[in-house]
C-alpha cells in the first residue's frame, strides 16, 4: 500500500505525496495553485506537496496515511481544478499478500537458492528464495513488486544468478514480527489464511 504524509502541527497544512526518491541537489519544482510538483533533472516526478490540504481533502489522521481510492480520487480532483494534468495511475492493490507455493525447483546456478512458483490469487509469480525451509504446498507471506519492507527496502523485479524473480517470500524478521530465538527461514502460515488475500497477522499487521 502506498502512503502519504500529513502533520499539521509539525509541518503545516500540507499533504506530502512521495512518488519516487531523488537527490536533494537535483530537484526542481513547479507550482499549480496549491500544488507543488517536484521533479528531478530528467523530468521524472518525485512527488507532490498539496498546500491548504485540509481545505481540499478529508484528512482524519496525522502521520503516515494509507493512500486509498477515496483519497486518490480527491487528489485527482484537486489536480484537475489546479490545471495539473498529470495522470495518477497508481496501483493501490495490497502489496503484502498470502501466497501458495505451487512448485519449487533447485536453482541451476546456486545450491542454496530455490526457484518457486507462487500463486498470489490474481497471478502466478516466480520468486527466487534462499530460505532452507521453503517448500511446495506452503502458504507464505509474499511482498509483491512495489512493496516497501519495514526496513525501508523496496521490492523490485530482479535477477538472481540469471533467473528472474518478482517479489519476496518473507520471514517474520523481514516483516518486523516477533519471533523466537531459534526461528529461521520464511514465515510458513497455516491453512486458515486465504491465498491472494492481504496479509494481516493475528497479532500485527503489515
Amino acid at each position: 500500500m502506498m502512503d502519504v504524509f500529513y502533520n499539521k502541527q509539525g509541518v503545516g497544512d500540507v499533504l506530502i505525496f512521495p512518488i519516487a526518491e531523488g537527490k536533494r541537489n537535483d530537484i526542481q519544482t513547479e507550482t499549480f495553485g496549491d500544488i507543488v510538483k517536484i521533479t528531478n533533472g530528467a523530468g521524472d516526478v518525485l512527488g507532490y506537496n498539496i498546500f491548504q490540504a485540509s481545505q481540499h481533502l478529508q484528512i482524519e489522521q496525522n502521520g503516515k496515511i494509507p493512500l486509498t481510492e477515496r483519497l486518490l480520487d480527491q487528489i485527482k480532483a484537486i489536480f484537475k481544478q489546479s490545471g495539473l494534468h498529470d495522470q495518477l495511475d497508481i496501483d493501490l492493490s495490497p502489496k503484502f499478500v498470502i501466497g501458495y507455493v505451487t512448485d519449487k525447483q533447485q536453482h541451476d546456478n546456486a545450491d542454496k537458492l530455490s526457484v518457486c512458483q507462487v500463486d498470489v490469487g490474481s497471478e502466478q509469480l516466480q520468486i527466487v528464495c534462499g530460505a532452507a525451509n521453503v517448500d511446495e504446498n506452503q502458504k507464505v507471506v509474499v511482498a509483491k513488486v512495489g512493496a516497501t519492507m519495514p526496513s525501508g527496502l523496496k521490492i523490485k523485479p530482479t535477477e538472481l544468478r540469471g533467473v528472474p524473480s518478482n517479489g519476496m517470500i518473507c520471514s517474520k524478521k523481514e516483516l518486523g514480527l516477533p519471533m523466537s530465538e531459534n526461528e529461521t527461514g520464511i514465515y510458513v502460515l497455516d491453512d486458515s489464511y486465504e491465498t491472494g488475500s492481504p496479509f494481516k497477522n493475528k497479532s500485527a499487521s503489515v
